[in-house]
């Protein structure tokens, strides 16, 4: 497991982000957040699925006024996402939203920036400082402007004789959202979350890494714009998996075009692969060659199908042949690797313990998971009858 980069802790509800607390899965909805009962009907799904905290958009009037009744009947903590107005972010903390995100490029003037900084500390709830490339991009500053022109390809040299400043997206996120933070931290308020987000991988792991280094706020990562479920994933197991080994990250969001849900799955599924947290099982699978003399892919697939929404922490091997499968199923809590002759053997943590023929290779994986949560659930069950 990555060390974790030390930072202060917050709090969303109550939902602990950064300060060693467990890293914790977003997501957005995409619902008219006008529509309470659409909106509450999306985040059940998002809770079910195992999202921990929901962002919804505030765009105008009708949005904030939705909020008190989503509030009041979420599952999981609701954080109010507030661009160009103020007004809005002041509105969504009266009605009792747990987290307002504000973004440098678009909510600019010093004193709408303090009268929400003094809102949210006499509620008592965090803010989450969140920079996009493509806002901050939009600036008129000339220092960013040049960092544009390096965009569009403006050589070295060029850059050179240009005044000290940001030179790449990354370094104009971060001196931004340093500039914001000290305008609030100026208002005593430290109880911040900070985000900085591209489309760009590369830019979105500089950009975090840089962030990382100046102060010890917990960071809300992602890649924003990441794309389809396939390709977003990708993209965001990439970006969001380099931070998460490098130790930074407290909280994180897979941003993807589609359900929601899918963002969701996808965020779990990268904690896990990091080990850095366990939702459920794993299951290894082998990618088949010439070697394998079973119709491995169909058994895979009914094993996950069967697996899905257990919770049980265990790791599960299918294997195709001989050359890696009794290796890797030993290594799994529960595996089954197959033979040249069509039949395969079922290990439990390293010891064989039945041989099976191909159409029986998921049936019988799954009486074995069965026995050890049975098996688990009867050992927490005697701890918690044991006398102290």
């Amino acid at each position: 497991m990555p060390e974790r980069r030390t930072t202060r802790q917050v709090r969303v509800g109550d939902v602990a982000v950064g300060g060693g607390a467990p890293i914790s899965v977003q997501s957005m909805t995409t619902t008219s957040t006008a529509d309470a009962r659409a909106t509450l009907a999306q985040i059940e799904r998002l809770a079910i699925a195992g999202c921990e905290i929901v962002r919804v958009a505030v765009p105008d009037d009708d949005a904030a006024a939705a909020l008190a009744e989503i509030v009041r009947h979420s599952p999981v903590p609701v954080v109010a996402d507030i661009h160009f107005k103020h007004t809005l972010a002041l509105r969504s903390i009266d009605a009792g939203v747990h987290k307002v995100r504000l973004n440098p490029g678009n909510i600019r003037k010093p004193d709408d920036v303090r009268t929400v900084v003094r809102a949210a500390a006499a509620a008592g709830i965090p803010i989450r400082v969140g920079a996009n490339s493509g806002s901050i991009l939009r600036g008129t500053d000339r220092r960013l402007r040049g960092a544009d022109r390096r965009l569009r390809g403006a050589d070295r040299r060029a850059l050179e004789q240009q005044p000290k400043g940001p030179r790449t997206t990354a370094e104009l996120m971060v001196e931004r959202v340093a500039e914001y933070l000290a305008l609030i931290e100026a208002e005593g308020f430290r109880d911040l979350v900070v985000s900085l987000k591209a489309s760009s991988v590369v830019e979105t792991i500089a950009a975090y890494r840089l962030i990382a280094a100046r102060c010890d706020y917990p960071l809300h990562v992602g890649v924003t714009a990441a794309g389809t479920p396939r390709s977003g994933a990708v993209r965001s197991a990439i970006g969001i998996g380099v931070l998460l080994a490098a130790g930074i990250g407290d909280t994180i969001r897979v941003s993807l075009t589609g359900d929601p849900v899918e963002e969701v799955a996808a965020a779990r599924a990268i904690l896990q692969a990091l080990e850095l947290r366990r939702f459920g099982p794993i299951v290894v699978a082998c990618p088949t060659c010439a070697r394998t003399q079973v119709d491995l892919i169909p058994i895979v697939e009914e094993v996950e199908r069967r697996l899905a929404g257990l919770a049980l922490p265990i790791t599960v091997a299918v294997m195709g042949c001989a050359v890696n499968g009794p290796g890797e199923a030993a290594e799994a809590d529960v595996g089954i690797a197959a033979a040249g002759d069509g039949s395969g053997t079922v290990f439990r943590r390293g010891r064989p313990v039945r041989r099976v023929t191909g159409p029986d290779f998921a049936d019988a994986l799954l009486a074995e998971i069965e026995r050890i949560a049975r098996q688990r659930s009867g050992e927490a069950q005697a701890e918690t009858e044991t006398p102290q």
